[in-house]
């Protein structure tokens, strides 16, 4: 069952607000001495997450389809870097990362558990079904995410947050489990950076195909931590009006846009460097590996801005679990 994005939560009764976690969303299957982890797209899991499977056999239900989310929490915060690092085909490598950085299984649905089949039964009764099984069976590894039905409570979670959590789903709780069908609605959080523009892509006839953005390290460094092409295309003339006086300067002075990789076939892929003088501020999702995991919305220009005061220091990460609990 998946979400649609809209602007606000619902209002009125009837739904149930739960955090929106950041991690890989995961149906959990066990049949006796069977364990399966699968992901949406139907792709097994188990291999890579090891200390799942265990921690899921040790369990005393023999049978059960939860739904869920892999997550990894390295100190304070979660990390979709150390989930992207476990899908290694080295068994010995898996091995070594879950006992280094073990993960965490949050449970939000249940489908099925023992003989009751619940897939069709509405979310009050799938929901009571899940808190009995967390409650007979505690875990350090297979953790019950938390809900609320109040609305309220789910814009003070968003708000206390400071921008930590990616968002809150909201599911109808007289409604059954809709296979294949955004039958959940989710809100996000808006989050915001102000990045240096260190460069600029071309189209192939010259014009600006996107903005490169650039913050500042602790070295003082500029590095290359994601684009921008959300800009209409009779925006480009004046976009190269504006970067033109720019070019020829320093670009990227530490971690560089374009370099050879697995993903351009080896072959380095070149930009047009420019002085660190152009600030914009820019909406993303979120962070992974230092940078911006998706392409960002560019939300204005900030001339009243210095590029010195663009620094990584803004980057919000994901709350873990136990930071996200005791805030709410």
């Amino acid at each position: 069952m998946e979400a649609k994005l809209v602007d606000e939560l619902p209002e009125g009764e009837g739904w149930q607000f739960e955090p929106k976690w950041d991690g890989f969303r995961c149906l959990v299957f066990k049949q006796g001495d069977e364990v399966a982890l699968q992901s949406k797209s139907g792709k097994p899991l188990a291999r890579y997450f090891p200390e799942i499977v265990a921690a899921l056999l040790g369990l005393p239900e023999r049978k059960f389809l939860l739904d869920g989310e892999l997550v990894i929490p390295i100190g304070e915060h979660l990390s979709f870097d150390a989930l992207q690092a476990r899908l290694h085909p080295a068994a010995s490598r898996i091995a070594r990362l879950s006992r280094e950085t073990p993960g965490q299984l949050l449970l939000f649905d249940c489908l099925a558990i023992g003989s009751r089949e619940l897939a069709q039964a509405p979310l009050t009764e799938r929901r009571a079904a899940l808190e009995a099984f967390a409650r007979s069976a505690p875990s350090e590894r297979i953790l019950l995410s938390p809900r609320s039905l109040d609305r309220n409570a789910a814009l003070a979670w968003l708000a206390q947050s400071g921008g930590a959590l990616d968002g809150v789903i909201a599911k109808p709780l007289a409604a059954p489990y809709a296979a294949g069908e955004r039958a959940m609605v989710k809100v996000k959080q808006h989050r915001s950076a102000d990045c240096v523009v260190g460069g600029y892509r071309e189209t192939d006839e010259g014009a600006v195909a996107s903005l490169l953005l650039g913050l500042y390290g602790a070295d003082g460094r500029l590095d290359h931590v994601g684009f921008t092409s959300s800009f209409p295309a009779r925006d480009r003339a004046a976009l190269l009006k504006m970067v033109a006086p720019h070019r020829d300067g320093p670009g990227f002075t530490g971690d560089s846009p374009g370099g050879p990789s697995r993903w351009n076939g080896g072959k380095a892929r070149p930009y047009v460097p420019l002085g660190h003088a152009l600030v914009v501020e820019v909406l993303y999702d979120q962070v992974t590996a230092g940078r911006f995991r998706h392409g960002t919305r560019l939300l204005r220009w900030r001339p009243d801005k210095a590029a010195a005061q663009c620094t990584r220091e803004q980057l919000v990460h994901e709350l873990s679990p136990a930071e996200l609990l005791a805030l709410i």
